[in-house]
């Protein structure tokens, strides 16, 4: 009867884009699904599942009847390092390489759900970043929901990808066009972010290649999402509204989900307790938390730039007596690929003298550490996935972004929620231990961390009542995932 009742479910295939920032979302959506009554099967490069398998034993997920890890190839040249692949290589090859073994691994699914209790494939939730999955719903005929781990605010200006390339403002005409008059420009045409300078647009717009692998990866995954079934964006209709009305008429029906740790956590089931609260790359060093019970209320700095943030030694450097200087505790996630070309060395004197008020760590339990009562402040590189846990935890940050779509959600931070202040690319120890002052004990610290509570709440509102938008919105897209292709076409 078990055996039976399993082939009836509804089976959605996953495919998150491979880096770290991707999976962990992708996880949370698919254990949101899976309560809902659905069966996964959870695609990672294979790659990744290597890198996963080091940090943590899947073994656990063997007794879940309805969740299978699957992978297929990335095409890149084979390699047993555990650091971020490079992205432009990655996107490359994704274009040329995944579609093939995605249509392979959907026969192999089908083929066993003739002969065991898997069920045959009905929907595909993906990435937006891994668009190839679309050309492959159409073959099968199921519908392919495209998941948007950007903030609807830079999804708009991907949406704008032509205009911005064309324009005069852009790099393409060499080095020299890229000033400080040209980035202080403002871009008027895209609606729902008024005021944003070219400085904040996604640095992807700056290459001085036309033929730019990014370029070119960002045109096509654009023109693919607009053949999905529907755009899941990781978002709460209050902190994007605007943006999220204008990208309606832009796109599929669009359904802002989130902050998915929000609904995800509010899930009791034991099943799931089995996934745990996140897919991480790196081993996690839990013992940090550990760390933070001896510390005082919102006196720690939480210091972390994401899993493909590179900076030189000297910023490196720069960073760390900036936070010596400053005398406040903090946690410091140094990842070991952190500095490009060169392993990730702090001075000894440094670490002589913050001992006593620092922990350093590879790696971290995150969202677990943003909403430790210890932690006040976040000095961040803006990536979306830690946009999204800072905001749940009602964290003010210091926003120092790196590349991609950083850039936008820093200005959004600094200029409309109000819940960051930016330091200079060009970090120096002085400004570090000035912000670091103000985000903790200063007046615009403290009204960061009051619109930091305000944005927690809507989040809260939003998750947490059966009328919440992203409570509707998840419903609507179980019925959309449900539906056959052609209703929905």
């Amino acid at each position: 009867m078990e055996s039976k009742a399993l082939t009836k479910k509804p089976h959605a295939v996953c495919v998150p884009f491979p880096a770290q920032g991707h999976i962990n979302p992708m996880l949370q959506l698919t254990k949101l699904l899976y309560h809902k009554g659905f069966h996964f099967t959870f695609v990672n490069t294979e790659y990744n599942h290597k890198r996963l398998l080091k940090s943590r034993s899947l073994d656990s997920f063997d007794g879940l009847p309805s969740f299978r890890f699957e992978t297929i190839p990335d095409g890149l040249p084979p390699s047993d390092d555990n650091t971020t692949q490079d992205i432009p290589s990655l996107c490359a090859s994704v274009i040329k390489n995944c579609l093939a073994p995605f249509k392979h691994l959907l026969l192999k699914l089908n083929d066993a759900s003739l002969s065991s209790n898997v069920p045959t494939v009905t929907c595909i939730v993906s990435d937006s970043c891994m668009g190839f999955t679309v050309d492959a719903a159409e073959e099968f005929g199921v519908p392919n929901v495209s998941f948007c781990i950007f903030s609807a605010c830079s999804l708009i200006c991907f949406l704008h990808y032509r205009q911005l390339v064309e324009s005069n403002y852009t790099a393409l005409k060499g080095e020299s066009n890229i000033t400080n008059e040209s980035l202080d420009t403002v871009i008027d045409f895209i609606t729902g972010i008024e005021g944003i300078t070219m400085r904040y647009i996604p640095t992807f717009f700056r290459m001085t290649d036309p033929d730019d692998i990014v370029l070119k990866f960002i045109a096509i995954e654009v023109e693919r999402m607009k053949r999905a079934s529907g755009i899941i964006i990781h978002t709460y209709d209050a902190l994007e509204h605007d943006v999220l009305l204008a990208l309606s008429s832009m796109l599929p029906p669009v359904y802002s989900i989130g902050p998915l740790s929000h609904l995800a956590n509010q899930i009791q089931n034991d099943d799931l307790n089995l996934l745990g609260s996140n897919l991480n790359l790196w081993l996690e060093d839990s013992q940090c938390l550990e760390w933070l019970d001896s510390k005082e209320p919102n006196s720690v700095v939480y210091v972390s730039f994401g899993s493909i943030t590179v900076m030189t030694s000297d910023q490196l450097v720069e960073f760390a007596w900036g936070l010596a200087n400053s005398k406040k505790n903090f946690l410091w996630v140094i990842r070991p690929d952190l500095v490009s070309g060169d392993s990730a060395n702090l001075p000894p004197k440094f670490l002589e003298e913050t001992k006593e008020r620092s922990i350093l760590v590879s790696w971290c339990p995150q969202e677990q550490v943003l909403n430790h009562p210890s932690i006040g402040g976040f000095l961040t590189h803006c990536g979306w996935s830690s946009m999204m846990e800072t905001l749940c935890a009602g964290v003010p940050m210091i926003c120092w972004p790196f590349f991609a779509d950083q850039a936008t959600i820093c200005w959004f931070n600094c200029v409309k929620w109000g819940v960051g202040i930016e330091i200079d690319n060009n970090v120096k120890r002085d400004e570090v231990e000035r912000l670091v002052r103000e985000l903790m004990d200063g007046a615009k610290g403290k009204e960061m961390k009051k619109k930091a509570m305000e944005w927690k709440k809507l989040a809260e509102e939003a998750t947490t009542s059966p009328n919440g938008s992203s409570c509707k919105n998840l419903d609507a897209i179980v019925k959309l995932l449900l539906s056959p292709r052609d209703k929905i076409d």
